[in-house]
Parts: C-alpha cells; structure tokens; sequence
C-alpha cells in the first residue's frame, strides 16, 4: 500500500485532489469485500487506462503471497473504484496471458519497479483489469 488508510481517507475525502497523483504517477482506490468478514476494504493502487478498463498490479512489492485484495476479489470480482472524483462498479478480473504481455509493459511504463517486484518473487504477479459496469 501506499500511504494505508491515511492515503484512502484523504483520497476520499478530496476526491482525489490529494492523493491522486503520487511520486509521478496515478493512484486509485479500489473497495474490495473481505473474504472471511464481507467488510468493504479500500486500497490506493498505481492504475493505469486500457482502453475503458482501469489496470492495476497485484505486485504486494514482490512478496511470496498474493495481497489481501487481490484474495478478496477472487472470492467475490464485483468491486468499486474510486478514480478522482468518479466512483462506479466494477467486474475485476485476472488478465489473460496473452493480454498480460501488453499490459505489464503499461504497468512498468506507470512503475518500473514493477520488474523489480516480479524478479524477486517466484510468483507470477497478475495484472487485473477493472471492467466498469453499466
């Protein structure tokens, strides 16, 4: 995460006038539901745009297990997204690997350490696309 839930509070508050550009690039927060409590659980996310999808990398800063959210959004896809002031649903979803390819040289043009994360950890990190619903 990047500032935790400070960073989400502030993000929410401002509508993303503090927080959303952050160390030269662009954050949003994404609410997933816990997967043991269904409590709504906010995360400030590096994002990129494909197309009309939002992206975001499930990196965890190169660690053996996956982060909290991306669990949660496997057990339950149906998320929302917050992006500045814009607030929608959203079907996540894994990133095929064919559409990995494409997508993680979006991501590290966003982040570089991206590559940084991925040579530290066996685990192949996963690229989720946000699909605004409606």
């Amino acid at each position: 995460m990047l500032f935790g839930q400070e960073h989400v509070k502030r993000y929410q508050e401002t509508d993303g006038a503090e927080g959303h550009d952050w160390q030269g690039t662009t954050v949003l927060i994404l609410t997933t539901n816990g997967r043991r409590s269904g409590d709504p659980r906010s995360t400030p996310l590096i994002y990129g745009q494909h197309g009309d999808d939002y992206v975001v990398v499930a990196s965890k800063g190169g660690a053996e297990e996956h982060p909290a959210w991306y669990l949660n959004l496997s057990d339950d896809p149906e998320v929302t997204v917050q992006v500045r002031g814009d607030r929608f649903q959203a079907h996540a979803r894994t990133a095929t690997p064919d559409e990995k390819l494409e997508l993680w040289k979006l991501m590290t043009g966003r982040w570089p350490a991206y590559d940084e994360y991925q040579h530290k950890t066996n685990r192949d990190i996963p690229v989720v696309v946000l699909e605004r619903e409606g």
